[in-house]
């Protein structure tokens, strides 16, 4: 089967928030590094800067490439090693929109208003009508997926459906248009579940999103954290300091669980439960860990940020290695398709 190669991306929105970094890059990080015993890398990893999908929501591109680059900034910061990993622009590889062309032909309009993750998309934003290029979304990233012959993909549960399109449409493009020489063009991908697929936002309401305004950014500094913590809803049954709390029922107690050492987790719950734990405090050691971990990649970001020739280089590289893969790709899908010279 060869080594995995996994292909992932994010909407370039900006600095990214903690609901980034524990759903999708701290992951992306570990995949990318892992190895064989034999000293071989576990996994190929390409990592995608999906501007093109940015139109779905908002035709204003007006600050799209600042936003590339800060976002940038964040994955090198946290771990993301261009060398190992090319990261590119979607909208810089014009195969993208070429294999999206050809896909859509295999897909009915029908079966991608039936997609749950975009009803839900609809729903969550109280839009009043949808985009054509909007309800073929998972036909663009089916395209991002397979034009680097991406065979496992890193995805919250909510984008399993997404990722069941992309398998469904590898098998149309595979049954139609066999290679003449090496048979299927595509492997159909498997969904990777990240085990912090969502991160529940300091209201306490919906997951973290900067639109919402309840997220702490990976650029926030101790003072940041701390001021944001403040605000983030705990147990609302537990009102004085020495009411006995429900540490699962907590927002605080769930960033806990994620960023505390487990013997402060344990102690923590216990303390909670027994009121010997005040909210006041508990942030407090909340904002300490967090901030703790945050500190390596504040160092990180602070140095990419102050060279900013480097950024970009880093990114035109990735796009030129990228371009190679992807040209390689559509070479197969033309003679499959017995398009271009006979």
């Amino acid at each position: 089967m060869g080594t995995p190669r996994i292909l992932s991306g994010m909407r370039p929105t900006g600095k990214l928030h903690l609901g980034h970094y524990t759903g999708a890059l701290e992951n992306w990080v570990v995949q990318q590094n892992l190895t064989n015993p034999d000293g071989t890398r576990g996994c190929e990893t390409c990592f995608l800067i999906a501007d093109y999908h940015n139109l779905t929501t908002s035709l204003d591109t007006r600050e799209i490439y600042q936003n590339t680059i800060e976002m940038l900034i964040d994955w090198l910061a946290a771990g993301i090693d261009p060398e190992k990993s090319p990261v590119f622009r979607q909208s810089q590889i014009k195969e993208h929109t070429e294999l999206f062309l050809i896909f859509s032909m295999l897909i009915t309009s029908s079966r991608l208003e039936r997609n749950p993750t975009l009803k839900e998309q609809v729903r969550d934003l109280n839009m009043d009508s949808l985009t054509y290029g909007h309800l073929g979304y998972p036909v663009l990233q089916a395209a991002d997926i397979l034009l680097y012959k991406g065979t496992l993909v890193p995805v919250g549960e909510d984008q399993i459906p997404h990722v069941e399109i992309t398998r469904e449409i590898a098998r149309k493009f595979n049954s139609h248009y066999p290679h003449p020489q090496s048979g299927p063009v595509f492997v159909e991908p498997e969904p990777k579940i990240t085990k912090f697929s969502r991160l529940v936002g300091l209201d306490g309401k919906a997951k973290m999103s900067k639109s919402l305004g309840n997220t702490i950014l990976l650029s926030d500094g101790p003072e940041d954290v701390m001021k944001k913590m403040r605000n983030a809803v705990t147990d609302t049954e537990k009102i004085r300091r020495n009411d006995p709390g429900r540490p699962e029922v907590c927002t605080v107690f769930s960033y806990h669980s994620r960023f505390s050492a487990p013997d402060t987790i344990a102690s923590i719950a216990k303390d909670c439960r027994s009121g010997a734990l005040g909210c006041v405090d508990c942030k407090k050691m909340c904002a300490a860990a967090i901030s703790l971990e945050l500190e390596p990649i504040l160092e990180k970001r602070h140095n990419f940020a102050s060279d900013p020739d480097t950024v970009r280089d880093i990114l035109l590289e990735g796009e030129r290695k990228a371009k190679t893969i992807a040209r390689h790709t559509m070479g197969e899908v033309r003679a499959a398709m017995n398009l271009g010279e006979q």
